[in-house]
């Protein structure tokens, strides 16, 4: 891929801007290998490798199996999550695919049943915080190392 601009080194107050809502997620309640659930199947969606390898990589420091990493992409079928993670998958496909139908009835109901409104909002916010990393990283052309 060509090289392209360096978001970071352009407009530092931009990057400044996107590690302040990344810092609230980090210091949310939100389980940390829910956060990386999050991140990866977005990246996922997104067609963002050099997310998908962060997050597989924090994901797996985190003690998650590579087998659930694997099946993240498959999770429907998967019988490796559990109830909340389910519902926290199906929010993070509707918000990744967010022009599709938004977020349905049925999966903010699902949601309601395991969370309060403040968890709620924080795997919201999670979710607006990785598609936005997505879109900076494809549109740039963001590269990780081999």
């Amino acid at each position: 891929m060509k090289k392209r601009i360096n978001i970071k080194q352009v407009t530092p107050a931009a990057h400044k801007a996107m590690m302040s809502l990344e810092n609230y997620i980090r210091a949310s309640d939100i389980k940390p290998s829910y956060r990386e659930l999050i991140k990866i199947r977005a990246s996922q969606i997104n067609g963002c490798a050099y997310c998908v390898d962060a997050h597989t990589k924090d994901a797996r420091k985190l003690g998650e199996s590579e087998r659930k990493i694997y099946a993240i992409s498959a999770w429907k079928e998967s019988p490796l999550f559990n109830e909340e993670e389910r519902v926290i998958l199906a929010l993070t496909d509707e918000m990744a695919n967010i022009s599709v139908q938004g977020v349905s009835e049925d999966t903010y109901e699902d949601l309601t049943k395991y969370f309060d409104d403040k968890t709620i909002s924080d795997l919201m916010m999670i979710n607006i915080t990785i598609n936005a990393w997505n879109r900076w990283a494809v549109g740039t052309h963001l590269q990780f190392e081999n």
